[in-house]
């Protein structure tokens, strides 16, 4: 294994269920995180039933035939551990990290939500759950500044019918039209020990974790027939560019430029985030540098560029800005815009592409410093791309991405004709 690589042991397995079991161990602390990677996410979702995915993310810490409600959170707090869940569009993830003589209590408590969570399931939980969805919603985007952006940029850059097109929270409408049975069917056809990854990452050893993997989880049964996700790798350019204007209480005028690029996991992808690092990332970006800095046309603290690590379609490669005081919108988008396309036809400097691979390189190993962090990069890669061991080829990946793949993928993706912009407006007071 490289120095650029994932230096520690990743040892897996499959169970007959066929439950995929990966296990890195590091003798460092007396810990462990217990990730379990579920292939079901918002792109899984068929039509009128949007933010599924996102509800039984929360419908899973509700009790099962054998745990209560709470209870699952209370065992794994009161042995000192933390643990939470997460849902995009391609996956739903639960995780743990708990003392490691605590292991076998995690991965009892995974395996039991797995399997017996539907018989409990009642109209009232899902009911209270629906009512915590919704205010949610409120709470992240819809109440607050800018908050539906990406609700908003999906559709802009998916047609629909494509499984990236609706936002993992969903439309409460179909939420609200659904019944207990619906939900209970979703839950038994995606959450099968043959669509889910379980990652162990600390103070144990690949026989400790597979012997109680099989323990806990080598009983329930396969779904055989899981129901793949629609494809979503080919989004034809319109050659029109698409626009969104809106007006609202936000304090001052922000723009998103947005273009869809590779998806992530393929060296078009790789490209694509060093570039988004010499774009936005930090004072010393380009796009800082020349709005921020330089012209003086976008706040300091609201200034980037970011890609979305979608791994089945064209993923999104996003650049935001908002004004300063007397600044007008249409100034700074041209400013964003010329920054971009300048990119596209002038390339990067070596002094930018050479910081653009140390700030990912620290980010690399942020991640990957905690075996929490550890977890879920394994899990991820198991999920989407059938092996753990290629999250060591991420790193050397960026590290070898050069000026003229920057140029050239730059060239392809930023075209104007195929961009996306969102412009929010203060309303005047009148």
């Amino acid at each position: 294994m490289s120095e650029t690589g994932y230096p520690w042991p990743i040892e897996t397995t499959r169970l007959d269920n066929g439950l995929r079991v990966v296990v890195s161990e590091d003798r460092t602390a007396p810990v462990v995180a217990v990730n379990l990677w579920y292939d079901v996410g918002s792109r899984h979702e068929p039509p009128g039933q949007t933010g599924f995915a996102h509800l039984f993310e929360h419908l899973m810490f509700e009790g099962s035939v054998n745990v209560a409600k709470t209870e699952h959170m209370r065992l794994v707090q009161g042995a000192g551990g933390s643990l939470n869940a997460t849902t995009n569009p391609d996956r739903t993830n639960y995780f743990e990290t708990m003392p490691a003589e605590h292991l076998a209590t995690a991965l009892w408590l995974e395996a039991d939500r797995m399997g017996a969570l539907v018989p409990a399931l009642t109209q009232e939980t899902l009911d209270n759950q629906r009512e915590v969805v919704k205010n949610e919603r409120r709470q992240r985007y819809d109440n607050v500044p800018y908050g539906d952006a990406w609700l908003r940029l999906l559709p802009l850059l998916y047609p629909p019918g494509h499984p990236y097109h609706h936002a993992t929270i969903g439309s409460m409408e179909d939420l609200n039209a659904a019944g207990l049975a619906t939900f209970q069917d979703f839950h038994s056809t995606y959450y099968a020990p043959n669509n889910a990854v379980l990652t162990v990452v600390g103070d144990t050893d690949a026989a400790e974790v597979f012997a109680l993997a099989q323990r806990y989880f080598g009983a329930l049964a396969p779904r055989p027939d899981i129901p793949p996700a629609p494809d979503g790798r080919q989004v034809a350019g319109t050659g029109v560019p698409a626009r969104e204007t809106v007006t609202g209480e936000v304090p001052a005028a922000r723009i998103y430029l947005a273009h869809r690029t590779h998806p992530f996991g393929t060296r078009g992808y790789d490209v694509v985030t060093v570039l988004a690092t010499i774009l936005g990332s930090g004072r010393g970006s380009r796009l800082y540098q020349r709005l921020a800095d330089g012209a003086r046309l976008a706040q300091p603290d609201l200034v980037g560029a970011y890609g979305v690590d979608l791994a089945h379609a064209p993923a999104p490669l996003i650049v935001t800005a908002t004004t300063r005081p007397g600044v007008d919108a249409a100034r700074l988008e041209a400013a964003m815009a010329e920054v971009v396309d300048e990119i596209a036809t002038g390339g990067v400097t070596a002094a930018e592409l050479e910081r653009a691979h140390a700030l990912l390189t620290t980010a690399w190993w942020r991640q990957l410093a905690t075996v929490d962090g550890r977890a879920d990069t394994l899990g991820r890669y198991a999920t989407q791309f059938g092996d753990p061991a290629r999250a060591g080829d991420r790193l050397p990946s960026w590290l070898s991405v050069s000026a003229d793949e920057i140029a050239a993928v730059a060239a392809e993706v930023l075209a104007p004709a195929d961009r996306v912009t969102l412009t929010y407006l203060p309303e005047v007071a009148q």
